[in-house]
């Protein structure tokens, strides 16, 4: 009798759990941006700190400059930041688009509140980044920045492979500390999550994005992979936690698409979200995405009113670009 009633127990729990569960991925929400994408910092034109490209000289003033991954970061004193690659403009005829991306740009808010610093130019330029004669024994590239305080210190990651460290006390003046890592495959456009006393590093390889831990943003664990991307080339990966779930926000690159006449083609803006309660596992392809948005390199971040935003680079203005993001429940 005992034993009829703990299996009746026991099925009665598993099913109450069960349903719980299913409760609650019920409740799952998915990202809806406005479309109502404000420019509010474009590059002014500047002298290119070198070295030579094929098409760029070094001491020579160009006065279009273009942005791409960009990261966002709020000061002690309430003031809003914007770093990001950089470089003059090419023309895509001409062939490398990307040439000249060794430094990265600078931006600052004149407001201690996003939300009023959501209009067009806002932002200030400020002298540019790390340009390869600060960073000496380091390859030329200046890739896709992302920072995080920890303590007294802002740590910055970028790339391109390896990925390197660089620190600040004050955002304005920093200090290259080296390589984190490498990888045979490539890796780039790195992100970081703190959650739960673990910083959580992603970025992209071959058709997929991958995943490093640490403790203390210097130390980091062999890689894994988190997403299988066999349909296209990922770029610029985002990885939130909201609503307890895992939210992962990739780029798409696909050969063939850029018909290399327009620069903004070359920018593709499909934002691919994906799911998962696993923070090392979003699946292979569609497995688990909910949605596309329209984005290139987007940043998903919260101001101080709790309103999401999401960011984009050279679409659908040349320059960074916001616009809302709102949280719908998942039909």
């Amino acid at each position: 009798m005992l034993t009829r009633t703990l299996i009746f127990l026991f099925t009665i729990s598993s099913f109450t759990i069960c349903c719980s569960q299913n409760k609650k991925r019920k409740k799952n929400l998915i990202p809806k941006q406005a479309n109502n994408f404000v420019e509010i910092y474009k590059p002014d034109g500047d002298i290119f700190f070198g070295p030579d490209t094929k098409e760029l000289k070094e001491g020579k003033f160009y006065e279009r400059w273009i942005p791409n991954d960009h990261t966002f970061v709020k000061a002690e004193d309430g003031k809003w930041h914007i770093f990001g690659i950089t470089h003059p403009y090419t023309d895509p005829k001409l062939g490398n688009i990307h040439q000249g991306e060794f430094a990265s740009f600078h931006a600052i808010s004149s407001v201690t509140n996003f939300k009023e610093s959501i209009a067009v130019d806002h932002y200030a330029d400020l002298p540019k980044i790390l340009p390869p004669k600060e960073r000496p024994g380091e390859i030329t590239a200046n890739h896709a920045p992302y920072i995080l305080k920890k303590d007294k210190l802002y740590y910055m990651v970028y790339g391109h492979s390896p990925i390197r460290l660089a620190t600040s006390p004050d955002l304005y003046t920093w200090t290259p500390k080296g390589e984190l890592f490498k990888e045979e495959k490539g890796a780039r456009d790195p992100n970081l999550l703190l959650h739960n006393g673990t910083y959580y590093m992603s970025y992209c390889s071959e058709k997929c994005v991958r995943m490093r831990t640490s403790k203390d943003l210097i130390n980091w664990s062999k890689a894994e992979t988190i997403l299988v991307t066999n349909e296209f080339d990922p770029e610029s990966p985002t990885v939130i936690f909201h609503n307890n779930a895992f939210y992962l926000f990739v780029c798409s690159w696909k050969k063939g698409q850029w018909d290399k006449v327009s620069l903004m083609g070359a920018y593709t803006h499909d934002a691919h979200v994906y799911l998962s309660y696993d923070l090392k596992d979003f699946g292979s392809d569609n497995e688990k995405e909910i949605a596309i948005l329209n984005a290139h390199a987007p940043e998903i971040f919260q101001g101080e009113d709790s309103q999401w935003y999401i960011s984009s680079v050279v679409w659908p203005n040349y320059g960074v670009n916001v616009d809302k993001l709102e949280w719908v429940e998942k039909e």
